[in-house]
């Protein structure tokens, strides 16, 4: 465990990589990515979704990963540096991972409790998973809050004594096997679903180009691929500049933001094969909400008969690693920024005390996520403001609908304009190396991606509170 005030440091640049891969590679991909690909017409949605990736995503990628490196300091006193005018942005990005978490450990309590249920099934035959009806199951389950609050506490207590042992001790050794053991556990996830008889209309609904959604409204898959980029990248939420100041001086920044870029992107294509093939050959919406992913894998893995079982759990597995991976990066985003403050003021700057506080206020969170029982629990609208449905839109609405795809804007704007080339010769290593993509970065940076960000913030506006 690192020492008082040393906030630690990866100890190779593939344990970075799997680390920043975790913190993008979570329920970004395997739950939000197939359901809000179904609501965005299938390849209308994607081929945004590629664009943004490549024009927007990878540039903010390599712009937080050097900032990070460049001033050793988490999100908050990294913006300082660059341009005391825009320490604000680095205050909203260090929030926005606070209200992802409030609804992360609710959905990653939920998977736990699948986990667990998936290996009673290899041994119980009559096991809930094994013979229920998916959707009751998955309904009981969210409106059960007692035994629900229960399975979010133990996921957030898992993440928080990963986060006690540090960046090289906790974090880099978890995502070092987690991160491989969730691309082959996918990988063959994928193969079972798309085999299954009647997939050919979901892997259709994935990749014929079919531009409808187009036509009808543009902004709408505009704003959900582009709110989902966000999400699913860790972009603009504090997570990948904290992961950034922990990189050795040595590693190379452009091919480091590509990986994670792409991987993170293929992922979330092979995610979308793993569950949609398998919605339409079961008969199941594409769009069907956040409860997606439980209901229509169970539904495949019952199928399957004694098969299925083994599938089961290695689904719910991968998905219980990719969830924990994600929140580990959410935690440690505020957790670095409040060891910079008490560092830079001079006082004793304890991982364990600050984890602990980090971990409460999460808990606070994600307890009125919990109760409100997505939705169902009309007790609970007393918290459903700016006209959201759930606790859990609010939570989204903040994060993924306002704060990453405004704050992101704001970087491409104070990076692009106001320092522009600030970041140039922490990306060359000091001229150990050559900025191969530097032209295509600085289009990116200065004219296209803060296009294409406006628009996302604008059919955000839209959507969340109605704007005309």
């Amino acid at each position: 465990m690192e020492q008082e005030n040393n906030k630690g440091q990866f100890n190779s640049n593939f344990g970075f990589l799997m680390a920043a891969l975790g913190s993008a590679v979570g329920l970004g991909n395997l739950w939000s990515f197939p359901y809000k690909l179904g609501l965005g017409g299938g390849f209308a949605f994607l081929i945004i979704y590629t664009i943004l990736a490549i024009v927007v995503g990878y540039p903010l990628m390599l712009s937080e990963i050097a900032l990070g490196r460049k001033t050793q300091k988490a999100a908050i006193e990294a913006y300082k540096e660059a341009d005391h005018r825009f320490k604000f942005n680095g205050v909203l990005q260090t929030i926005v991972p606070w209200f992802l978490i409030c609804f992360y450990c609710t959905f990653g309590g939920y998977i736990t409790k699948y986990l667990f249920e998936s290996i009673q099934a290899l041994f119980m035959k009559n096991s809930v998973l094994n013979t229920g009806d998916p959707g009751a199951l998955f309904g009981g389950m969210i409106g059960n809050v007692g035994n629900s609050v229960a399975w979010m506490t133990a996921f957030l207590l898992l993440t928080m004594v990963i986060v006690f042992g540090g960046v090289s001790g906790g974090i880099e050794k978890f995502c070092k096997i987690a991160m491989p053991a969730l691309f082959f556990l996918l990988i063959a996830v994928v193969i079972r679903s798309c085999t299954l008889p009647g997939a050919g209309p979901g892997l259709k609904f994935l990749f014929y180009p079919d531009l409808t959604m187009w036509k009808t409204d543009f902004f709408e898959v505009v704003r959900l691929a582009g709110g989902q980029m966000f999400f699913s990248l860790s972009l603009a939420s504090g997570c990948i500049i904290a992961y950034g100041s922990y990189l050795g001086k040595k590693e190379n920044l452009e091919s480091n933001a590509a990986i994670i870029t792409a991987g993170d992107s293929i992922v979330a294509v092979l995610a979308g094969m793993a569950i949609m093939p398998a919605v339409f050959a079961f008969g199941l919406k594409p769009s069907g909400g956040p409860g997606l992913l439980f209901v229509s894998m169970t539904t495949v893995f019952q199928s399957m008969g004694t098969t299925g079982k083994f599938f089961q759990l290695a689904f719910w597995l991968l998905v219980f690693f990719a969830a924990l991976s994600s929140s580990i990066g959410m935690m440690e985003a505020g957790i670095s920024a409040i060891l910079d403050s008490r560092v830079k003021a001079g006082k004793p700057a304890s991982r364990v005390k600050v984890s602990v506080i980090m971990a409460l206020a999460a808990f606070v969170g994600n307890f009125l996520t919990t109760a409100d029982s997505l939705g169902g629990n009309p007790k609970m609208n007393w918290f459903h403001l700016f006209g959201q449905a759930d606790v859990l839109s609010v939570w989204d609405c903040l994060a993924e609908g306002i704060l990453m795809p405004l704050t992101g804007l704001i970087m491409a704007i104070l990076l692009g304009w106001v320092v522009p080339h600030s970041l140039d010769e922490e990306i060359e290593n000091g001229g150990a190396r050559t900025f191969k993509t530097r032209g295509f970065y600085n289009f990116c940076i200065r004219w296209i991606g803060p296009l294409f960000m406006a628009m996302i913030v604008y059919g955000q506006f839209k959507d969340f509170f109605g704007a005309k």
